[in-house]
């Protein structure tokens, strides 16, 4: 590395010349790049300002550097001005927001008392696209915050006198509709809503978000309003259809993104193994994609590359930022400084804080989590590094998009492979990820665990009727609804279904299906709040003698009162890190699909998954682990549905097991650790068909399950009612099992790892595992199943995943 860290010159080379540069510090016989790849600039297609557009508008657009719009943005203001509801669905970096800035300010200039409502999935989205609007300085918009951060004295200000609401769905659902006879005002006049980053609504929290748009349009047009809905999403597969099942209405697509576009040198790039470790049971051991990614981003720093490092966990982003500043304070102490850690969970001021840092090249490296993929609106970078495949394509490229200054100036993408069955089988088969099409998003407002509590809170705004339960779900919606009444939770009346309770229920109902509220990690000496994680993570991420990191600063967390919602932590720089243990029994509660084969049956359905943390293991940086700490959390239950198979003993026995003598079948011995091992890269490689998440899903496998009386693999997804993704590995099982069987048998390990079978978050210390057993089963099943064998490149690409549920 370049001990001086120079302003980079644009040059149309510019990626491959920075890509050389990390090649450079790769130590001599290292070889991490799987495939490179340069994808050309694309020009751009300007074309007139629309007829409607008042002038001033336009004059305040053309200060601002914006000569012309593109043709999708025209597109799309066009479509919204004539009063249909439209989805853009274009790049990264493709303005987007003028296509509904567009008819909104218009719509303010041209009518005094219109309003308009601004969503987006993050707070710091918001802020930075109220900021976009604000500087504009276009006469009579009266644009203002209104989400937790705004403080309590200007909430007043902004229901009497704001025109355009910048908020986000926490709010609308929390905020605005319980209190919705005090918007009158707004809500009688309003013209547009703009659903922001769409795509990030999936799964439990798009289902409760697609409910909440319902009760929006219902309020809205009590008052007599009915606004225009206009959507922004990445390039995601089908996106009138996504967005209309999201709306609950017909919504028209534009998807021809006629924005320039920089050129990008993409690298996949794989770890090595290291040779003087060994991880659990003995298992090879890769270098971590963090801290690969830590030195990639200090030698992005050192060539003054302004560069975002997208990481998948909050600690993870902790960890790789002190990583690349301890590079960076051996080759020049001054660029330490201008490297962060940017995520979820800080206090709103430190947040803005480090989003004008970035903004203003003042940090020229930051390792974030998605915070911001869906953050402020920064683009331009030099370079971006994908440490871990982000959970689908839209994700990956709405992370790569960040990169690229102009059309002349090529930028550096890289992905780098975590030590996962996904991230391996992306990295040695490009196309699944450089040549496939984007997923579509998946989400299920019929889901009862959602309908129930939107129906409750529908109810407290306005009583139901049977023309309002229509777009709530129809059948689905009625059925729920009457379960209420026979609790006594609703009343049935002639004119609708009424609240019976004073107090509104909007309090308890988590939209974002982290189960509960946050729970507050606080420094116990100081009383100094650090930050909050999720309720359902608490036992996970801040049990008693776990290590919390913040902000580059290390504590250890003395006591967990679940009750209280408080996590008390003292700082402590400890020399090892902490991993969750939990145990986990499944029953299955009904099968709603099932399809039988000669010895073989694969189900879809619900069951019950009750899970508990029951210690922690303390490991040195290098792996190691130190010791084993009992906890005693409560357990937790979690109604979900999943997708299953059972094997008969008979088959079993005649399995060939590559290491049985003579093609003999399984041992019995042998049949619960290759079971294992079939489940733990079958969640692995669900995400290639399923838009889902780590989290998002999880598993259990035993030789014998009390319910199906066989050998039984279960697939659950990780959400109260499920959130849609075991019913696409259903759908989806024979390629999705063959893309399994061929992770497993191409990786070059001996006897499993966590590339193939092996899972970070296995709560039996992934013991015990059979890497060629496993082949065994998925062989033995897919020669029953899989007459229509399919390739599994002709599934759905698009996410990564590990066994752990937490709810």
């Amino acid at each position: 590395m370049s001990p001086v860290c120079a302003k980079l010159r644009p040059v149309a080379n510019q990626g491959r010349r920075l890509l050389d540069r990390v090649l450079a510090g790769v130590p001599t016989g290292e070889s991490p790049l799987t495939h490179t790849e340069h994808q050309p600039a694309r020009p751009a297609q300007p074309v007139p300002w629309p007829s409607w557009t008042p002038s001033p508008i336009v004059s305040a657009l053309v200060e601002r550097g914006v000569a012309q719009p593109w043709r999708h943005q025209a597109e799309a203001a066009e479509l919204a001005w004539s009063g249909s509801h439209v989805v853009v669905a274009t790049g990264t970096a493709s303005g987007k927001s003028l296509a509904y800035q567009l008819p909104v300010l218009s719509a303010l200039t041209v009518d005094p008392k219109a309003t308009a409502l601004y969503l987006s999935p993050t707070k710091a989205l918001g802020a930075d696209q109220l900021r976009s609007v604000t500087a504009l300085g276009v006469s009579g918009v009266r644009a203002a915050s209104f989400d937790g951060d705004t403080p309590m004295a200007e909430r007043d200000w902004v229901r009497a006198h704001a025109n355009w609401v910048f908020s986000n769905p926490d709010m609308l659902h929390r905020g605005v509709l319980p209190n919705h006879a005090r918007w009158i005002r707004f809500l009688r006049r309003l013209s547009y809503v703009v659903v922001d980053e769409c795509h990030a609504y999936r799964g439990v929290f798009g289902s409760h978000v697609a409910l909440l748009l319902r009760r929006l349009r219902r309020v809205a047009q009590r008052y007599g309003a009915d606004p225009v809905f206009v959507l922004a999403s990445a390039t995601v597969a089908d996106p009138g259809a996504s967005a209309s099942a999201l709306l609950g209405a017909d919504v028209a697509a534009v998807t021809e993104d006629g924005s320039p576009r920089a050129g990008r040198t993409v690298a996949l790039w794989e770890p090595p193994l290291l040779d003087e470790l060994e991880g659990e049971n003995g298992a090879p051991v890769r270098r971590s994609a963090g801290a690969e990614t830590a030195r990639i981003l200090a030698d992005l720093v050192v060539e003054g590359a302004r560069s975002l490092a997208f990481v998948r966990s909050r600690v993870g982003a902790e960890l790789t930022a002190l990583g690349a500043r301890r590079v960076l304070s051996e080759v020049d102490p001054s660029l330490a400084a201008r490297v962060a850690a940017y995520r979820g969970g800080y206090l709103p001021e430190e947040r803005r804080a480090l989003e004008r840092a970035v903004s203003s090249g003042e940090l020229l490296g930051v390792a974030t989590t998605n915070a911001l993929e869906l953050g402020v609106d920064i683009v331009g970078l030099d370079a971006v590094v994908v440490a871990g495949f982000p959970g689908t394509l839209a994700s990956f490229w709405q992370q790569a998009g960040r990169a690229g200054r102009t059309q002349d100036t090529d930028a550096l993408v890289v992905f780098v492979a975590r030590d996962d069955p996904l991230d391996t089988y992306l990295v040695h088969n490009p196309s699944a990820v450089l040549d496939k099409p984007v997923e579509a998003t998946v989400l299920d407002p019929t889901n009862p665990y959602v309908l129930e509590p939107q129906l409750a809170c529908a109810a407290a705004e306005l009583p139901l009727t049977t023309e309002s339960l229509a777009s709530f779900g129809g059948d689905a919606a009625l059925a729920v609804v009457e379960d209420m009444v026979a609790r006594r939770v609703l009343r049935r009346r002639p004119n609708g279904w009424y609240w019976t309770s004073h107090d509104r229920p909007h309090a308890e109902v988590d939209i974002r299906g982290s189960g509960g509220e946050q729970v507050v990690v606080v420094e116990a000496d100081s009383g100094r709040m650090l930050g909050t994680v999720d309720h359902g993570s608490a036992c996970w991420q801040v049990h008693s003698g776990a290590v919390y990191l913040h902000q580059g600063e290390s504590y250890v967390v003395d006591e967990l009162d679940l009750d209280s919602g408080l996590a008390l932590v003292h700082a402590e720089k400890p020399d090892w890190s902490t991993t969750a243990r939990d145990t986990k029994d499944i029953s299955v509660v009904r099968e709603l699909e099932r399809r039988d084969f000669d010895g073989v049956t694969v189900c879809l359905g619900e069951v019950e998954v009750t899970s508990q943390v029951v210690g922690y293991l303390r490991k040195l940086p290098s792996g190691q682990v130190i010791d084993s700490v009992p906890l005693a959390l409560p357990a937790q239950t979690l109604v979900t549905r999943a997708v299953w198979y059972t094997v008969s003993a008979e088959l079993l026995g005649s399995a060939p097991s590559g290491s049985a003598p003579g093609g003999a079948g399984l041992a019995p011995a042998r049949i619960p650790g290759a079971l294992h091992a079939a489940e733990h890269a079958a969640i692995g490689l669900l995400p290639l068909f399923a838009t889902c998440d780590r989290w998002d899903i999880g598993g259990v496998s035993t030789a014998l399950h009390q319910d199906t009386g066989e050998a039984t693999v279960f697939v659950h997804d990780g959400h109260p009612g499920g959130a849609g993704f075991a019913d696409r590995g259903f759908n989806a099982v024979v390629p999705w099992l063959v893309a399994t069987r061929e992770a497993i048998a191409a990786c070059a390990c001996p006897a499993g790892c966590p590339s193939c079978v092996q899972s970070p978050k296995c709560g039996n210390g992934n013991d015990p595992l059979d890497k060629a057993g496993g082949v065994a089963v998925l062989d033995v099943v897919l020669g029953v199943v899989g007459e229509r064998r399919h390739d599994a490149r002709h599934g759905h690409v698009g996410q990564d995943r590990s066994a752990a549920t937490r709810p």
